[in-house]
């Protein structure tokens, strides 16, 4: 038999990250995790605006390293012919550019998709942004609060009647970004096949559309608009947060069988002689009246009582948990979902890990630092020196 491949998926390509602030770093950032050698191309004097962003430990912006860690950083203004030089030796030898400027700011510095496909037929080119190329929108700005708010899902969130509120974290930013990861893999893989780089357009109000589960199909079908439902589900019920003695827990209960279980464990089998909660459309369209009557249970007894006694019937449940309660679970350790940088500026620190699990790769469970700006020049060049004196093997096949 032979041995197994434990190296990274896609080990020994090259990305060029000239992202900022959020998108593009974390859509690198997944390639790197992936494999992926990612040089980021900052601004001199300040690099990336993420930089800029608290909290800061010992001097470095956590923000920043957020999204950073594992990539090397060099200082190039792309305005200037010696930077530019260096810049489209880079390109010869990568397989991807991501960027995510504002709108025509590649074109005014001469590296749209046409001169960079022409010149390097081989580099995949991702451009993020907030509408895309194309539409009457494409030319207009946009940040993570602008797509949620267009894209329908700050009308999904929040309970009735209070104000709209934001998604707790950068769903815009972060889903373009996986979006934006999955197609360099795809168009990777493609690659192989045609020998040819391609374009890949990601627009963060695409992304915000693509993930609104059934609202969409519902809203064309029916055309009824989806609203805000608090903790609860559009089609499921009970599927939302209770109070508890002591705190707040979900409980999912997603068919009917689960729903009678439920009853049982709570000693509440009266429920299911009305009529109304006899099956999952019933109570949704009762489900004022079945919330009032599972709080006067819940609130009984303390969360833990409740979590355990519904675990052991199967229930679907879990208490709603800060950052720091998630950060201490075992099954969090167990996965490798909180790690650790290897970077004495930030003792202690740690990252999420990788989620993407697989048989044929080596886990890992350390991330490397994110890197000062301009870290990595001197080494960059030598190696673009090298490689010019044809001392390396050519580019990637």
């Amino acid at each position: 038999m032979p041995s197994l491949d434990c190296t990274p998926p896609i080990a020994g390509i090259t990305v060029i990250d000239l992202g900022r602030v959020l998108a593009a770093p974390f859509a690198t950032s997944v390639l790197a995790s992936l494999g992926a050698r990612v040089i980021k191309v900052e601004r001199p004097g300040a690099g990336d605006d993420a930089r800029a962003f608290g909290p800061h430990h010992n001097g470095k912006s956590l923000y920043f390293t957020s999204v950073n860690c594992d990539k090397e950083s060099i200082a190039l203004d792309l305005k200037v012919a010696e930077d530019r030089a260096i810049f489209e030796q880079l390109l010869d030898r990568a397989d991807v550019l991501v960027e995510n400027f504002s709108p025509g700011v590649m074109d005014a510095l001469g590296y749209d998709w046409d001169t960079i496909h022409a010149r390097w037929p081989r580099v995949i080119y991702g451009a993020l942004s907030g509408f895309g190329k194309t539409g009457p929108l494409s030319g207009a700005p946009a940040y993570d609060i602008v797509v949620q708010a267009l894209g329908g899902m700050m009308s999904l969130t929040g309970f009735p009647k209070s104000p709209p509120v934001r998604v707790g974290a950068s769903i815009g930013d972060l889903t373009a970004a996986l979006y934006m990861a999955l197609g360099i893999v795809s168009a990777i893989h493609k690659r192989t096949r045609t020998g040819e780089g391609c374009l890949i357009d990601i627009a963060m109000l695409d992304c915000q559309v693509a993930i609104l589960e059934a609202a969409v199909t519902t809203f064309t079908a029916t055309g009824e608009v989806p609203q805000r439902l608090g903790s609860r589900h559009p089609s499921i019920a009970p599927f939302q947060a209770f109070q508890c003695k002591d705190q707040w827990i979900v409980i999912g209960a997603g068919n009917d069988a689960l729903f009678r279980t439920l009853c049982m464990a709570l000693d509440r089998s009266d429920l299911l002689e009305r009529a109304e909660f006899s099956t999952n459309p019933l109570r949704l369209a009762s489900m004022d009246s079945l919330e009032r009557e599972l709080n006067t249970t819940l609130t009984a007894a303390t969360a833990q009582e409740w979590i355990s006694r519904l675990m052991t019937a199967g229930i679907p449940c879990a208490p709603i948990q800060s950052v720091a309660e998630m950060a201490a679970m075992p099954q969090v350790a167990a996965r490798g979902m909180i790690v650790p940088v290897d970077d004495p500026m930030l003792a202690a620190t740690c990252v999420p890990g990788n989620p993407i699990k697989m048989s044929s790769v080596t886990p890992r469970f350390s991330r490397g630092p994110a890197p000062a700006l301009d870290e990595h020049r001197h080494a960059i060049l030598a190696e673009l020196a090298v490689q010019k004196n044809g001392r390396i093997s050519p580019p990637h096949p």
